[in-house]
């Protein structure tokens, strides 16, 4: 595992972007800072309370402040900078922690790195800041992996779900029922320590009917946690196009109700907008998202532009939605320019409003300019949808990640995917419940010391969701499907 004496240093802002963000945390971070970071004593406190004190011409970095000035990247150069300092044991990891914000290319970035790495900092292995949160007791394991999913959400309901876990519901669930486990094994216990005396502190009865309580709140929990695992999974599938080009109507007709606003004024939908599809082929999220711009008006169209790229380039295929019935496709050529999408499913919307000749000729037009096979759809006549449908299923399972032949481990599931999360949980609660249900059994032929072995392996079973003596190997896995800087 992680050795907590070292302090390490990644970048943890996504490439590409205006600010990076380069993140320090472990014993040494004050001292790093101070060495490369020099404040500017003028501009850029944002709490006026805390300064940053000067003492023989070496700045003293305080808590909890962001402050600006210069970060030197070598010996000849340094760039303007943000420093955001965080000291233990209130910062994410626990630890001393720091953030220091550039506005620089990647070269620059990648300069800085280099150089505090040749000041004795080393590397950050994937998911290392947040396996020191767990380690620390600022997380519990059950949140710290939920942090992972919420990076990796590729839709809103995916981040919901995430986010949720991460606010501690199910270690409080799983607590709980512990927690009365516990209490029904002590008075079974107590019976038994004093089974010469003729004192009972609770029958078989009620010990059986409290331990079958307990197993339905288990298989609550797990149907729970086999829905929540499931959105977790689901691949997305957004859909596209210029603006009024039948978005809203297409993903309101697939999903069976009116999610999405329909208008004929363009801009309706600003938002990304979500539905879980679910028919007999295909399970995805599907949302619908502003209609995409060439040259936005303002800053709202290009906020709203900006958050619809986001989501259409991490999902699993794009419907790209073309009006059948437009004369002029310029600025569906251009919108279609914006996208790089992995998968893309060309659907020629409102057929409805031409005839059977035009519409073929029509569809041969738009094949022909955007250089790939349309389906054919009206949402008002209810048309072409089970082709789509089609399309949309192969296009997933084309997407889906495919196991490596391997004829030692092709009875291992893959420790990598997105359900090892949640299938660790689970694995942990479908030990319990059948342990209880053992336990019920032996309880009601009046073996009550068999039952307390198994209420105890119900005890255990249930505690490795939380417990920090969980083996190495384990924590080891659950972190490194993190990407570093988080």
């Amino acid at each position: 595992m992680h050795n907590l004496s070292d302090t390490i240093v990644a970048v943890s802002s996504p490439s590409g972007g205006v600010r990076s963000i380069i993140r320090i945390t472990g014993p040494d971070t004050r001292q790093i800072c101070q060495q490369v970071f020099e404040p500017d004593p003028n501009v850029g406190i944002r709490n006026p309370q805390h300064v940053i004190a000067r003492a023989a011409g070496q700045s003293a970095i305080r808590n909890s402040v962001i402050g600006s000035g210069q970060v030197r990247i070598n010996d000849g150069l340094a760039v303007d900078a943000w420093l955001y300092s965080f000291f233990a044991p209130r910062s994410y990891t626990g630890e001393d922690l720091a953030e220091i914000h550039v506005c620089a290319g990647r070269i620059i970035v990648e300069a800085l790195v280099q150089n505090l790495l040749a000041r004795g900092l080393r590397a950050a292995e994937p998911g290392e800041f947040t396996a020191r949160a767990y380690l620390n007791g600022k997380l519990d394991l059950t949140q710290a992996e939920a942090v992972n999913e919420v990076i990796s959400s590729s839709n809103r309901l995916q981040l919901e779900a995430a986010e949720r876990l991460l606010r501690g519901r199910l270690t409080k669930v799983a607590d709980e029922i512990r927690a009365a486990l516990l209490e029904v094994l002590s008075l079974i216990e107590a019976g038994l320590d004093f089974s010469g005396e003729d004192i009972g502190f609770i029958g078989a009865q009620e010990a059986t009917r409290r331990l079958g309580a307990i197993q339905q709140s288990l298989e609550d929990l797990l149907a729970g946690s086999i829905r929540y695992e499931t959105l977790m999974d689901l691949p997305a599938v957004g859909i596209a196009g210029a603006p009024n080009a039948g978005k809203s109507s297409l993903l309101n007709a697939l999903l069976g109700w009116e999610r999405s606003i329909v208008s004929p004024q363009p801009k309706t939908t600003r938002d990304v907008l979500s539905g879980v599809l679910t028919t007999d082929r295909v399970q995805c999220v599907l949302f619908d998202c502003a209609g995409l711009i060439a040259k936005p008006d303002n800053t709202l169209d290009e906020l709203a532009q900006r958050a619809a790229i986001e989501a259409l380039q991490s999902c699993s295929a794009v419907l790209f939605c073309v009006d059948a019935a437009k004369a002029d496709l310029r600025e569906d050529i251009a919108v279609r320019a914006l996208i790089r999408p992995k998968s893309i499913i060309y659907v020629a919307t409102k057929t409805d409003l031409l005839s059977e000749a035009d519409g073929s000729q029509k569809t041969g037009k738009l094949e022909r300019v955007f250089q790939g096979a349309f389906v054919p759809t009206s949402a008002k006549a209810g048309f072409g949808f089970q082709s789509l449908l089609d399309r949309c299923a192969a296009a997933l399972v084309e997407d889906r990640p495919q196991s490596q032949p391997s004829s030692a481990l092709s009875h291992l599931k893959s420790e990598v995917s997105t359900v090892a999360l949640t299938a660790r949980h689970r694995q942990a609660v479908t030990e319990a419940r059948e342990q209880i249900a053992q336990a019920m059994v032996e309880e009601t032929r009046g073996n009550e010391e068999v039952a307390v072995l198994m209420i105890r392996s119900a005890c255990q079973a249930l505690g490795q969701i939380e417990q920090q003596s969980l083996d190495e190997q384990v924590l080891d896995r659950i972190f490194r499907r993190f990407c570093i800087g988080k």
